[in-house]
């Protein structure tokens, strides 16, 4: 089946149209006969409808004609779907309904008035152009419930070619958006792909022997022959991709229209405004794009950084920015940095600005500069129907699923890794979650983990079907059912971790996956393992490290050191101890936007330290000495600079830890990473009067953990009614709503 085919069948139902009309003596002016959708475009199937209006001009009598017309075409067994219209009437139709109007967009000339068929199209594409800013959201909403209602072709067990998101009807409205002249779409990427799915329904007609856009399971093999590919699942390859493709370009061109449609009427600049989003990425008309100046071959984290802020901005990656980062980013070697696995874990936690973002990199190639395995599982059918999407959508589903759990878990950066990587395995002959953990230990070690984070890892993907499996299996009261389960999970910290991962998978897969029942029996089983296990993830121990006091802090003076350190800088701060004295250093580096990888600080009275471990380079001490004297003397707001100015997706989780220390009140703190957190938490707590003992902040992904040991200023550890006081604080200082 060929375009020449096609055009064939639409030649032969042109003549038989234009016989009919004429052998009925049809007007050579005032009425012409047309063809619409499909049949306009040339784009007939075996078995398709021919979809034809007879318009005539407004006042000009047609006698019997309407009703003669149709039947020489009825006769020859064509399916007809007609309707006899004025000129007025098809362009009121138009107006009134935005399908009508797709439709008109390929109307094409038949018989009779061709200056009257040529004024329909014209008049037609006009009004299009005009009334595009009000039609296309009309649009863009059934676009949305069809999706709904149909799933992605790339993805659904039962294809459809027409309806589903990726399939033939998107590509004819992406056609539609081109013409409204607001945005372009890559051509020489939708046209091939569009002519494939013509060509795959051709045979889907012609095997079925009968009209249908729906590719049942026994229409897999022969499908497969026809279009010279070895099995089913090279052919279910085959089509998902191209119908993945589709969707990508509409996904690509929908956001472009919205970011159109969000400016006014006026004409836009000549040059694009550039927002810095980060080093080297700025964004430009809703897509991110590289900086100017920003050169891939000296900045080899460019691309991940790019990929991040996209998802976390929930914006386009540009292809072309791909591209270029592909083409001029030196290829990674060796065990990755930890910025550069930090940024990984950011892109994997944006939530579900991860999806477009993922599949830029995949439609592009890119992702194999990150993780040459995901071409074994990828757009690989799932055996269970249960399954919404093919194994690589499901597990990308699976960490925007996770990346709203990670405030349950102390490594958020090992579940979001393990979340990607837990069907790995999948595509092979042994059993999945056998066959995967060897590999993600692999990628783990790979990309920088320490040995702890790996094992983890190795340990998620290994068992991620086990709470699952006897949960619904096995007897709950059953002692031998909580050792099936804490005879691979060793610790709470593991378990926390499979837990969220269980439930993130699952939710991923279907709604009948994670249904209230499966969900009880699957976090009550872990409670009890919990409980058998006895434990919980420790909490970091507090330092304390006698450093000598330089004179300058003896004299009254506060001393910032700063020396080179792997990845960035490490800056001691010594001062007078006193309250406030750590929130006024955190504040410091929040003002310089200076990125806090991990911090520690402790009394040595009647002095303070801290030590700061820093992302950047090139960080001066007399800088930041000036800005410290400021904030500490009153003359910069601190408070009211920083204080968050949108909401945290997820609520910041703040929690006494009473078990932890009995010398101190212990507050773990975990909210999304941003500049003035430890300032925010830390003044808050100043403002009670309460002094930070010690402080462990910890970046994981796009979460910060940061937990803080607390005493009143002259009593050691808080009460229970002061400590619900400081919990409340910072909670309030995180979430904005301190005064």
């Amino acid at each position: 089946m060929t375009t020449t085919e096609r055009a064939a069948r639409t030649a032969q139902a042109d003549a038989l149209c234009q016989q009919a009309y004429g052998d009925n003596a049809g007007l050579t002016q005032g009425a012409t006969l047309v063809a619409v959708g499909g049949y306009g475009r040339g784009e007939l199937a075996p078995f398709s409808d021919l979809d034809v209006v007879l318009v005539h001009e407004e006042g000009v009598e047609l006698g019997e004609l309407p009703t003669k017309l149709w039947y020489p075409i009825w006769d020859s067994g064509a399916k007809l779907d007609h309707s006899v219209r004025s000129l007025p009437e098809m362009l009121e139709a138009a107006g009134a309904d935005v399908r009508v109007a797709l439709g008109l967009l390929d109307v094409r000339h038949l018989a009779g008035d061709a200056s009257l068929s040529l004024r329909l199209r014209s008049e037609v594409l006009a009004h299009w152009r005009r009334q595009a800013r009000e039609r296309l959201p009309e649009l863009r909403q059934l676009v949305e419930q069809r999706h709904a209602m149909i799933g992605e072709l790339a993805h659904v067990s039962v294809p459809d070619l027409k309806e589903a998101a990726g399939g033939l009807r998107d590509a004819t409205i992406l056609k539609a958006i081109v013409a409204t002249w607001l945005v372009d779409v890559p051509h020489t990427d939708l046209e091939p792909r569009r002519q494939d799915l013509l060509d795959i329904r051709d045979h889907v007609h012609d095997l079925a022997g009968r009209a249908t856009d729906r590719i049942t399971p026994e229409l897999w093999a022969p499908l497969a022959e026809r279009l010279g590919l070895p099995d089913e699942r090279a052919a279910q390859r085959h089509i998902r991709q191209v119908g993945r493709r589709i969707r990508h370009l509409s996904n690509l061109t929908w956001r472009r229209v919205d970011a159109v449609l969000s400016r006014p009427r006026a004409a836009a600049p000549r040059r694009p405004e550039l927002t810095p989003l980060g080093t080297g990425v700025a964004m430009s008309a809703g897509e991110v794009v590289l900086a100017k100046g920003a050169d891939p071959r000296r900045d080899p984290l460019l691309f991940l950084r790019a990929a991040a802020l996209a998802a976390e901005n929930d914006v386009i990656l540009a292809p072309p920015t791909v591209a270029r980062l592909s083409a001029q980013t030196p290829p990674p070697t060796g065990v990755w940095s930890q910025e550069a696995r930090q940024l990984l874990v950011r892109l994997l936690a944006a939530g579900r600005g991860l999806l477009p973002v993922w599949e830029t990199l995949d439609e592009t190639g890119a992702l194999m500069r990150i993780l040459p395995e995901w071409e074994a599982i990828r757009l690989l059918p799932h055996a269970s129907v249960i399954h919404r999407f093919t194994v690589d959508r499901h597990v990308i589903e699976t960490c925007v699923e996770a990346s709203s759990l990670i405030r349950h878990v102390a490594r958020p950066d090992v579940l979001m890794v393990a979340a990607l990587l837990h069907d790995i395995g999948k595509g092979g002959l042994v059993e999945h979650s056998v066959a995967g953990a060897p590999i993600a230990r692999d990628v783990a070690i790979r990309w920088g983990f320490d040995d702890e984070a790996v094992d983890l890892i190795e340990t998620l993907v290994r068992w991620h079907l086990l709470l699952s499996t006897t949960a619904t299996t096995r007897d709950p009261d059953d002692p031998a059912t909580v050792a099936a389960i804490t005879a691979h999970v060793t610790n709470a910290e593991a378990l926390a971790l499979l837990t969220a991962l269980t439930e993130a998978d699952a939710r991923a897969t279907s709604t009948k996956a994670w249904s209230s029942w499966r969900a009880s029996l699957i976090l009550d089983l872990s409670r009890r393992a919990r409980a058998a296990l006895a434990g919980g993830a420790s909490l970091p121990a507090v330092l304390s490290d006698d450093v000598e006091i330089p004179r300058s802090v003896k004299k009254g003076g506060t001393s910032f050191e700063v020396l080179r350190h792997p990845d960035g800088e490490r800056v001691t701060v010594i001062g007078a101890d006193r309250v406030g004295l750590l929130a006024d250093t955190a504040a410091t580096f929040a003002f310089q936007r200076l990125k806090v990888r991990a911090a520690r600080a402790w009394a040595q009275p009647p002095y303070a330290v801290s030590v700061w471990d820093l992302a950047e380079e090139g960080v001066d001490a007399a800088v930041l000495r000036s800005g410290f004297e400021a904030i500490s003397e009153g003359r910069v707001d601190a408070a009211a600079r920083l204080r968050p100015t949108g909401p945290d997706p997820l609520a910041p989780s703040v929690v006494v830890r009473p078990e932890a220390s009995t010398q101190s009140t212990v507050i773990e703190v975990r909210t999304a990473d941003r500049p003035g957190i430890v300032y925010l938490v830390c003044h808050a707590l100043a403002a009670l009067g309460m002094t930070v003992r010690s402080a462990h902040v910890d970046t994981l992904g796009p979460q910060a953990v940061d937990v803080f040991y607390v005493q009143e200023a002259h009593a050691g550890a808080l009460g229970d009614q002061r400590a619900a006081e400081a919990a409340h604080a910072v909670r309030a200082a995180l979430s904005g709503d301190s005064t």
